[in-house]
């Protein structure tokens, strides 16, 4: 038994030492192999494999490693981090394998196409503008993921905040991908509440009309203004401070704009919380200069603004206009005319002293237009009073800037100044993108006496991209028909000259009366302006009038007028037109005043004259909550 477990306790004691032995080789291994990965590694080559589109050798230079030096396990770690931050690849793999460097790639796939899912408000076309990725281009998941937030956006502008955009793809074959956008577009969040803290002098009401966001009414299922749209905001703030400047409350304040969602969180509840001060009227008004040789009286006589009225910047602009044109007009071509304001808290008034000064002695190097892809040069270019090499006058760009705006064509135009390629020269630079600026309407009716009937109409206002206006109207019916062609040239010759040409023709059927007519007419007019709110119209007119199939009881001027056969008639017609009635933030008062003469005889065979006349007025009270206006017309024809 003692040799036995002797024999025993040997074997135990063999095979721990071979445990031991066993332990201790383990363990050198395991040291000897992290040392020679903590070790710098030398590398023959770089191998690539998996890539399909991309070249070996731009993937090499992504790796960007100097192989005739030792790689240490941290360069080749910021090599895998390099190629992952390209965002071309799916999948990147850098593998020491003996004496080269085994780099495998799994391309990102090519988008073959871009689909949107669930949208009806927005359009496709409208969408695909909105997002960054392009079909043919590289798909990138973090992209896909920005492309959505942008479309949500898109939506939250329309006021549909609870839109919700989740990018998928559908794999294809050769490494392609079709991108799909599932659209949740929600909504629209209206403002159901559009309120004002603060206002004293107008109400509610007057200040919610004066705000491009509106509050949601009846028509809210066609009023786009009263959903919510937060960058509308910044707008609203400075239209509201111009309403109240232009009517004298110069320390006006926006103090904040409080937005709240409804419990249900469809609705906004919109708060402006202002600070209107005290209005203020004009005071003492000193005209005075410091250019040696220039007398002020005739520039101050020239002036628009009146002690004791209310103050507002517009009549300041109009007064500076006139002004540096009485000094264009005298040959004073560097003239600077600056309002000196001085406000007077005690008697709320603002003395106006305007300051006659050297300007600087600039130029109009040239003037630039850029992004009228169907608008021409000249249709822009024409609204500027100033051309290359006269001197510069930022107000004249400004109002240029004005009508550019006013056209209608744009739908955007900016106009900006910079140095030119002196420092006493200047280049303007005119941005704008074009809008589409023609319609096509259709309508149909139906009448117990007249049947069924139905209109087309065809107009352009910015023909062939010259800024001529056509239109083209049809109307048909059982009972009658008409026709109509409209030209007008706003600028004839590049001149500040209209010029209008009308052709049409009437027809009318036994229907409601016991004859038929036929009335065509063609006429043309020029129309000048005379002064900043008057015009003067000269034209010529020509009609013929036939009237036919007398039948039933007609009084016996019809019977006479159908034995005449057609009647036609040739005239001169001149008219002046004087109307400063406003619109917009400024007041809403002013006279309309209309003469208009016709002398018939100069062509045709009727001979007679015709004069009419009209006067008007529209004024506002109560704090322009309520607006009076009153017209009369009348005429003498012989």
């Amino acid at each position: 038994w003692d040799i036995a477990m002797k024999k025993r306790f040997e074997l135990r004691r063999f095979v721990w030492t071979l445990a031991v032995i066993f332990l201790l080789a383990g363990l050198a291994t395991s040291f000897t192999t992290s040392r020679s990965f903590a070790q710098a590694q030398s590398f023959g080559r770089v191998d690539v494999t998996g890539n399909q589109r991309i070249e070996a050798s731009t993937i090499r230079n992504f790796v960007g490693l100097d192989l005739k030096k030792p790689v240490s396990p941290g360069q080749i770690n910021a090599a895998y981090q390099r190629l992952i931050a390209t965002g071309l690849f799916e999948e990147v793999k850098v593998i020491p394998r003996g004496g080269s460097l085994v780099v495998e790639v799994r391309e990102y796939p090519t988008i073959n196409r871009i689909n949107f899912e669930g949208n009806k408000r927005i359009k496709d076309e409208k969408l695909a503008e909105v997002i960054v990725s392009r079909p043919r281009h590289t798909y990138s998941p973090a992209q896909a993921e920005a492309d959505a937030a942008l479309i949500v956006e898109a939506y939250r502008q329309s006021g549909r905040f609870t839109a919700e955009v989740k990018p998928k793809i559908i794999r294809r074959s050769d490494n392609r991908v079709d991108l799909a956008f599932e659209i949740f577009e929600g909504k629209v969040v209206e403002i159901q509440r559009l309120s004002f803290v603060g206002n004293r002098h107008f109400s509610d009401n007057r200040l919610r009309k004066v705000l491009a966001t509106k509050q949601a009414g009846i028509f809210r299922a066609f009023v786009k203004a009263d959903a919510f749209v937060a960058d509308r905001i910044a707008f609203d703030r400075q239209i509201l401070t111009d309403y109240y400047f232009a009517r004298g409350f110069v320390d006006f304040q926006v103090l904040s704009v409080a937005t709240e969602v409804a419990r249900e969180r469809d609705g906004f509840f919109l708060t402006f919380n202002v600070r209107e001060g005290q209005q203020y009227r004009v005071g003492k008004v000193t005209t005075v200069s410091k250019i040696a040789g220039v007398k002020t009286d005739a520039y101050h006589k020239v002036g628009n603004l009146r002690t004791g009225t209310v103050y507002s910047p517009s009549l300041v602009e109009v007064t500076l206009d006139r002004m540096e044109a009485l000094a264009t007009k005298n040959g004073l071509n560097f003239v600077r005319i600056t309002p000196v304001i001085v406000q007077n808290d005690r008697n709320l008034t603002l003395d106006v002293e305007m300051v006659i000064e050297p300007g600087p002695r600039v130029f109009v190097e040239r003037i630039d237009i850029e992004g009228n892809d169907t608008t021409l040069d000249r249709v822009i270019r024409r609204e500027f009073d100033t051309v290359e090499g006269d001197p510069f006058n930022p107000r004249a760009i400004r109002t240029a800037a004005q009508r550019i705006k006013a056209l209608g064509f744009f739908e955007t135009a900016e106009v900006t100044a910079r140095e030119g390629t002196t420092p006493d020269q200047v280049v303007v630079d005119v941005n704008v993108k074009d809008k589409p600026t023609g319609s096509l309407s259709f309508g149909a009716y139906y009448g117990a006496s007249g049947g069924i009937g139905g209109a087309v109409s065809l107009s352009e206002s910015n023909f062939l991209g010259r800024g001529q206006f056509l239109s083209v109207n049809l109307t048909t019916g059982t009972s009658s028909g008409a026709i109509g062609l409209s030209f007008a040239e706003p600028r004839l010759l590049d001149r500040n000259v209209r010029f209008d040409f009308d052709l049409s023709q009437t027809k009318s059927t036994q229907q409601n009366a016991f004859y038929d007519t036929n009335v065509q007419v063609i006429s043309s007019s020029l129309t000048f302006p005379l002064s900043r709110n008057g015009k003067l119209s000269v034209g010529y007119r020509y009609g013929a009038n036939t009237i036919s199939n007398v039948t039933g009881v007609a009084s016996k001027i019809i019977i006479k007028e159908a034995d005449a056969g057609t009647r036609t008639a040739g005239s001169i017609n001149f008219g002046y037109t004087f109307d400063n009635r406003s619109s917009g933030i400024r007041p809403t008062s002013g006279i309309i005043f209309r003469l208009t003469e016709e002398l018939a005889g100069f062509g045709g065979v009727s001979k007679y004259s015709k004069t009419s006349l009209l006067i008007g007025a529209r004024t506002t009270t109560f704090n322009e909550d309520v607006s009076f206006s009153a017209e009369l017309e009348g005429g003498i024809l012989d």
